[in-house]
């Protein structure tokens, strides 16, 4: 990842503006100067070793005392860059005469460099002093002239160079590099203010684009900001540049699209609320017809059942005996149909609650067996019972079990002509929990297996015409479906067409001995939302000792908020995030006008939505939703969450 700060992109700019001006000024200052000082201390010191070769012809030369010391007092005096220039005599030769070596070395370092230039033949009068009488440069060209014929014609005559010493001149070459840069600096100012002049003439002009992304930059930070700006801010562009007015177009008709998309979603939204609203009222409505009809119902059985029994049976003829039997059971039947759909529909609105107890299962399954016994003894079955396991006793609801086994054995009997139905209990201890399996099989009809999963659907029949063999409303075993989803516990089915059938309830209950511990949620209230079903987290949750309400509608869980206080809403792993996002807006809202309390809002996703999370978790925050965290199943691991959910708050 790249972890490198942002840069502006005037920043940009200044610093490569700065760093091109610096790299001119090196290259065009250093680079000159070190080339010009050599070339000037080059010719330099070339024009003062002619000199003093003519100066050496004019001391070999008969006189040529006299017009050295002219020659010496005017080079003085014109020539500040030389120090000295002085005569010695010697007739050994010297060995590298030329000590101008390095001529760059001693441009920039040197103080002082020295040249020897050999004078021959007879050094006639060169010990006097050197004249100082300054001479124009009119007299030192005459002079040097007729030095040089004169030693010209000696030469000539006599035929004679013998070495009788050196003129030593020793320059300053601090004194040549002060008067060349002197000398230099005009030019150096001219070319510095020419540079800074073109630094500031091409920055200028970049500048120009600058300014229009800055403001470009300047409305991005706007939208950015304010998530809710339904109108784009002006653009300011005070130059045509072609790439960025591209982008300005590109980022108008991106933010168009934007709030039309906006718009769409808004209008699917309020389109979905509406839904939402008929589906409930609907199934208001539903549910209040269903109250209706089977409190009508009730109570008209209610006063069949009482007429019936108000009937003196001994006085009666066996005819009307039989007649009152017929109706007995018919009346028997109904009841027990309009029970189980008054459940269901108890079950559908939430309003059916666990109950949980100590029991023991083996009593349960013999009263099952008492219950039953007859009714099979008259249809000519074998009812069995195959217990796994020695005396113990569970904590559950043991009313609810022992519906759900009665219905399952019920049918069991009603859909089996010969044979046997088989009731089998299996109990495995654990550290924590007990899992009890029981079983119902039968070697009746059996099942299709295309209809298996169509069983538990509410007034569901295989055989669906009027003539039907078997009687029934068809909610017995989605009774049983939706009880064994309330207590969160597992139900299979395994059918043969022909060969029979078996339902194992499967159930995991706390231990005898920590079902007597101090519970954590003991006293807490807490409403379970869930689309489908409810899951295994719910019976954890009753486990640790909360008052649990179970809705599947929004608007019953706000008529619940509004009736009493709730300490938690959990919204299970089946519940949609925009669903949760908007029951979770409205409960804040209540909260904040009428209630004033302030309940925990908990968002429980399946484990395979974790790399999801960042898509919905911002939302459903914002919405008011306290934590969201996958769903858990350990109650260890639930047990610990809560109490830290709880201690933050």
């Amino acid at each position: 990842m790249d972890t490198r700060s942002s840069q502006t992109i005037s920043m940009l700019i200044w610093r490569s503006v700065g760093q091109a001006v610096i790299v001119a000024m090196l290259a065009g200052f250093v680079l000159p100067f070190i080339y010009g000082l050599v070339h000037h201390y080059q010719e330099k010191q070339q024009h003062i070793q002619q000199l003093a070769s003519l100066m050496t012809v004019s001391a070999s030369t008969a006189n040529g005392a006299d017009v050295v010391a002219e020659q010496v007092n005017i080079l003085l005096k014109n020539e500040p860059s030389i120090q000295s220039i002085v005569f010695y005599s010697t007739s050994h030769p010297i060995n590298d005469v030329n000590q101008s070596v390095n001529d760059w070395k001693n441009a920039l370092f040197a103080d002082t460099i020295s040249f020897n230039c050999p004078v021959v033949s007879k050094p006639e009068a060169l010990g006097r002093a050197w004249l100082n009488t300054p001479k124009s440069n009119q007299q030192l060209a005459a002079d040097l002239s007729e030095g040089m014929s004169t030693l010209l014609v000696t030469d000539k005559l006599s035929g004679n160079n013998t070495l009788v010493g050196y003129i030593n001149i020793t320059m300053d070459v601090s004194v040549l590099r002060s008067h060349w840069f002197r000398s230099i600096i005009p030019l150096w100012l001219t070319t510095l203010i020419l540079t800074i002049m073109s630094g500031i003439y091409i920055f200028r002009k970049l500048n120009w684009p600058v300014k229009d992304i800055e403001a470009l930059n300047d409305v991005c930070g706007i939208v950015i900001k304010n998530a809710e700006l339904e109108q784009l801010p002006i653009i300011p562009q005070r130059f045509n540049f072609h790439e960025l007015i591209q982008i300005k177009k590109a980022l108008t008709i991106l933010f168009g699209r934007l709030q039309e998309a906006k718009q769409g979603y808004e209008m699917l939204a309020a389109f979905e609320q509406q839904l939402h609203n008929k589906d409930v009222s609907l199934d208001v409505q539903l549910h209040n017809f269903q109250s209706m009809i089977t409190h009508e119902l009730k109570t008209s059985l209610n006063a069949i059942v009482g007429g019936l029994q108000l009937l003196d049976y001994d006085s009666l003829t066996r005819e009307q005996k039989d007649a009152v039997e017929i109706i007995s059971n018919g009346s028997d039947k109904l009841v027990l149909s309009l029970d189980h759909i008054i459940q269901l529909n108890q079950i559908q609105k939430g309003q059916l609650k666990i109950h949980k107890n100590e029991f023991n299962p083996l009593q349960l399954i013999s009263d099952l067996l008492t219950d039953f016994e007859s009714v099979a003894q008259q249809k000519g079955l074998k009812l069995i019972s195959n217990i796994h396991h020695l005396d113990y006793s569970l904590y559950g609801d043991s009313s609810k079990i022992q519906q759900i086994l009665s219905i399952l054995v019920s049918n069991a009997i009603k859909f089996t002509h010969t044979g046997q139905v088989v009731i089998t209990s299996q109990l495995t201890h654990f550290d924590k929990s007990n899992r009890w399996r029981v079983s119902v099989k039968d070697t009746g009809i059996g099942i299709d297996r295309n209809h298996i999963e169509d069983i538990f659907n509410p007034f569901f029949q295989v055989d669906s015409s009027q003539t039907r063999q078997y009687e029934g409303s068809g909610v017995g075993l989605p009774v049983v479906k939706q009880m064994v989803q309330l207590m969160g516990a597992m139900i299979d089915v395994d059918s043969t067409l022909g060969s029979g059938t078996q339902f194992t309830l499967t159930l995991v209950m706390p231990n005898q001995q920590q079902s007597r511990q101090q519970r954590l949620l003991n006293g807490l209230v807490i409403i379970y939302y869930y689309n489908h079903e409810t899951g295994a987290l719910l019976s954890e949750l009753e486990y640790l000792g909360a008052t649990v309400i179970c809705y599947q509608d929004a608007q019953q869980v706000m008529n619940e908020i509004r009736a009493q206080k709730v300490d938690m809403v959990m919204f299970a792993e089946d519940v949609l995030a925009d669903k949760a996002e908007l029951l979770a807006k409205l409960i804040r809202q209540h909260e904040r006008k009428e209630s004033g309390q302030r309940a925990m809002l908990i968002y429980w996703y399946p484990q395979h939505r974790a790399r999801y999370v960042d898509s919905f978790e911002y939302g459903l925050k914002s919405a008011g939703v306290d934590y969201c965290h996958s769903t858990t199943y350990e109650s260890k691991a639930l047990s610990d969450l809560l109490k830290r959910w709880l201690l933050w708050t």
